[in-house]
């Protein structure tokens, strides 16, 4: 695959997602450095500076700023106000300036916490995003979404923070686990689900492909995935309209993530129960097309992602639902009416949701 450059126009602060193999080791190429930096603070985790820590410090060195790297720990339950003050009296120790730069290195967990480190140190400064896991690539380096979790909930506290840049470099995927390749396609096949058909068609007709990384699919649905959520942030960024569809699969996701204490799951796992949920819900209000849940669980099986075997308490998890930031006067849900096509209904029947998680059972 050639490089691709995805712009994301979001107003006052546009960038571009640049995706393509081998990107890393060409990353000063596609730097967008702040003019008078002179300090870039590279947070990571241990797995992912061992692969590529050395490559990336090497061109930030060539695009003239001094590298310091900054370890957290790996996996979504460090994602909490401890790792992120870690984090901020790391920048204090540097020290890093108001004109220097955060760089994320790692997945989901690492860019949201390097992301509200940067929104809030010195009042903020900027952030560049290297996504190296597929949930990464097509979802959460892309956007401005920051944030850290709380016991009671996924991501209750973060900021808006959009990034200089994202470089997606798509030889990071051959080093990943295949479950965590897995759990990236839950988050792919949800861009099929609410804007682009063509990215369901992929991933049915080449399952075994876009599980084993083959760079021809993945990098086609990288691409349509980051494609769609450039169009959609750049129309919405703070999320008061269309940016919520964003979310299909995620209301119940986020419940089950908080209720295993963000251990049982990884986050494309959660996403594809909730998608199971969604379109069961969807069909059961008479929103969604007759077929969509059986399409959508014969799809998850044949990429090998979870669509049931939950048990869930009905008590504990209206709680976490009414945490959820959509909700308002009651739970909102983002459904699919067909592929393609999604919309955020209001307040459903709290029994027909509890009725839809059990059947998660």
């Amino acid at each position: 695959m050639s490089v691709a450059t995805v712009p994301v126009p979001v107003p006052g602060a546009p960038y571009d997602g640049v995706i393509g193999p081998g990107l890393l080791a060409r990353l000063d190429a596609h730097l967008a450095l702040p003019p008078a930096a002179r300090r870039a603070a590279v947070v990571t985790v241990e797995p992912v500076r061992a692969h590529y820590g050395k490559r990336v410090a090497a061109a930030l060195a060539a695009a003239g700023v001094a590298v310091d790297v900054v370890t957290v720990p790996d996996g979504e339950d460090a994602k909490t106000l401890a790792t992120f003050e870690r984090v901020q009296r790391a920048f204090a120790a540097i020290p890093l300036g108001r004109d220097d730069v955060v760089v994320a290195l790692g997945g989901g967990v690492v860019g949201d916490l390097a992301g509200f480190a940067a929104a809030t140190w010195n009042r903020g400064v900027a952030v560049v995003q290297l996504p190296t896991t597929l949930l990464a690539q097509v979802d959460a380096a892309i956007g401005g979404k920051t944030g850290v979790n709380l016991p009671e909930g996924k991501n209750l506290v973060g900021a808006f923070h959009q990034p200089r840049a994202v470089v997606i470099d798509l030889a990071t995927l051959a080093t990943l686990p295949a479950r965590e390749r897995r759990a990236g396609l839950g988050e792919v096949a949800k861009y099929g689900f609410i804007a682009d058909p063509v990215v369901l068609d992929l991933l049915e007709r080449h399952p075994d492909a876009a599980v084993a990384g083959d760079p021809a699919v993945v990098g086609e649905i990288v691409r349509r995935g980051v494609t769609v959520k450039a169009r959609i942030v750049a129309a919405d960024e703070r999320e008061s309209g269309d940016r919520a569809l964003l979310n299909y699969g995620h209301t119940v996701a986020h419940a089950l993530e908080t209720l295993s204490g963000y251990r049982r799951y990884r986050h494309g796992e959660a996403v594809a129960l909730g998608m199971v949920a969604a379109a069961r819900l969807g069909e059961r209000l008479g929103v969604s097309e007759a077929g969509l849940a059986a399409r959508t669980v014969a799809l998850l099986d044949r990429l090998g992602l979870p669509t049931g075997g939950v048990d869930v308490d009905p008590a504990a998890a209206r709680a976490v639902l009414a945490r959820d930031k959509k909700a308002r006067d009651g739970v909102r849900f983002v459904l699919c009416r067909r592929p393609g096509s999604a919309l955020l209904v209001d307040a459903p029947d709290p029994v027909l949701v509890e009725e839809v998680l059990r059947s998660l059972a």
